[in-house]
């Protein structure tokens, strides 16, 4: 629920050409933080808090952080979108209820969902998010092959950093391409960061030997190392600052919401997908198929059918995300130029909006005009499609 909020108040914070890199420290910071909070869970769990059992106090803790932090927020954050000495007065134009809210929401939704690119990412995005899914195997694929707990929470927590990073190091490098190619630099960027991770999980799930030892575990935590920093660049480097640049400022919050649920819920498939390939497909044999058989079914046996099903949840969708990319070279240098041109017709509706124009449903100006002027400009206004989206929206 606060996610999308956060992401359209970074995109509004932060200048275009370093909103790659902005919200790249917005998931090396998240990543971050959910690491060492799986860390400090797990130490808490058996321990007792003023009588509370460890994983129960755990919930208490986060609660009130998390009400810390909405303090925060509320009383130190700056809107970015008023310049310093602004107080944010809006002219309402009719009284918001809850109905002319959702009809808004709505209205926007369905203008979102019809823009060629937001539309071709949310399919790449379906087909992305399927191999980091299927990857909650990878700890029992490891455990299988003969790694530890430790090692195995050791290589899983490498991978984890190195995504966290990656994604830090995809944000900085989508802006660098933005500017040399503003078009298609991101777009390729994408396609690199997606299509590298073929050959990468063919190296781990396929070619790296099923073996447990010193060396094998340095192998593999040094090949998911390499792979989390290379297949993270999508969503800092490309997708989300995109979707800051195709929509008017007032839409970020609906792009990235709609975005997140539909990635979110196509892919929470994925690892009934793996399962059902590892077990029907490739022979991945369960422990209540052992015990009708007179040969147990060593591990390694299984780790390998494992392996060959997350492959096959792994390359098949990255090909086909790296491949729904190329909609993007002739979908988005026309829906940013659309969107550059409805900004420019709220400026001249509100002059004294700043950097921020049209940002709420019911809103035209923030401090000089007044809502009749507003009007009378639309209505003057030359081209009608561009009237069409703001009276939609």
């Amino acid at each position: 629920m606060v996610i999308p909020a956060i992401q359209s108040l970074v995109a509004d914070a932060a200048e275009p050409d370093k909103r790659g890199l902005a919200f790249g420290w917005l998931q090396f910071t998240g990543n971050l933080g959910a690491v060492f909070g799986n860390i400090f869970s797990v130490l808490l769990a058996s321990t007792t808090v003023f009588g509370l059992a460890g994983w129960r106090a755990s919930f208490h803790i986060l609660a009130a952080a998390s009400a810390v932090a909405a303090f925060l927020v509320y009383r130190l954050a700056v809107d970015p979108r008023y310049k310093k000495g602004q107080n944010g007065t809006y002219y309402q134009n009719d009284p918001i209820t809850a109905s002319s809210a959702l009809k808004e929401t709505l209205n926007e939704a369905m203008f979102v969902i019809r823009i060629p690119t937001f539309r071709a990412i949310v399919a790449q995005g379906v087909a992305g998010t399927f191999p980091w899914a299927a990857l909650s195997f990878a700890p029992m694929w490891l455990e299988l092959i003969g790694f530890s707990h430790k090692v195995t929470a050791a290589i899983i927590g490498t991978f984890s950093m190195a995504g966290s990073v990656g994604g830090l190091l995809g944000g900085w490098l989508g802006d660098f391409s933005a500017r040399i190619s503003p078009n298609t630099g991101r777009i390729i960027l994408a396609q690199f960061s997606s299509g590298i991770g073929i050959p990468l999980g063919a190296i781990l799930l396929l070619i790296l030997p099923l073996k447990s030892s010193s060396t094998a575990a340095f192998e593999y935590g040094a090949v998911f190392l390499i792979t989390g920093l290379l297949i993270s660049w999508c969503g800092t480097g490309t997708n989300n600052p995109i979707f800051a640049e195709i929509v008017p400022e007032k839409m970020r919050t609906s792009i990235y919401a709609l975005d997140r649920s539909f990635e979110s819920f196509l892919a929470s498939f994925a690892p009934p997908v793996v399962g059902m390939l590892a077990e029907h497909v490739f022979g991945f044999v369960t422990s209540s198929h052992k015990s009708e058989t007179t040969d147990i079914t060593p591990d390694k046996m299984n780790a390998k059918a494992l392996g060959k099903a997350l492959f096959s949840a792994y390359a098949i969708p990255f090909t086909i995300c790296s491949l729904l990319y190329s909609i993007l070279y002739w979908t988005y240098p026309k829906d940013r130029d659309a969107a550059r041109a409805v900004i420019e017709i709220d400026k001249e509706v509100s002059p004294g909006i700043t950097e921020s124009y049209n940002l709420k449903p019911g809103y035209f100006s923030l401090q000089y005009d007044e809502p009749e002027k507003a009007n009378n400009i639309i209505i003057k206004d030359k081209s009608t499609e561009l009237q069409h989206i703001l009276s939609d929206t």
